[in-house]
């Protein structure tokens, strides 16, 4: 009599067992899930952070660039304008 109980009780055990590593598989895909929508987050947010220091410094660059052109051209023109006097 107490053999068949055993196997009833188990065989429950093991189902309650099985039930709780679905849940559990549940759970750990939404853990997983989680977690990669936050580094894909993260990641495009460093992305938006380079190209935006990238473009900063290529606009420094520029003004830099443009403001020394204008300054050799003016002296260029002053130059030449105090030789024609």
């Amino acid at each position: 009599m107490f053999g068949g109980l055993g196997k009833l009780a188990a065989e429950g055990l093991a189902h309650r067992a099985e039930n709780a590593t679905e849940e559990a598989e549940e759970v750990v895909k939404e853990v997983v899930k989680e977690v990669v929508e936050h580094a894909k987050e993260a990641g495009e947010k460093a992305i938006e952070n380079v190209v935006k220091a990238a473009k900063e410094t290529e606009e420094k660059a520029m003004k830099e660039v443009t403001n020394t052109v204008t300054n050799t051209i003016m002296h260029a023109t002053e130059g030449l304008n105090k030789l024609g006097q």
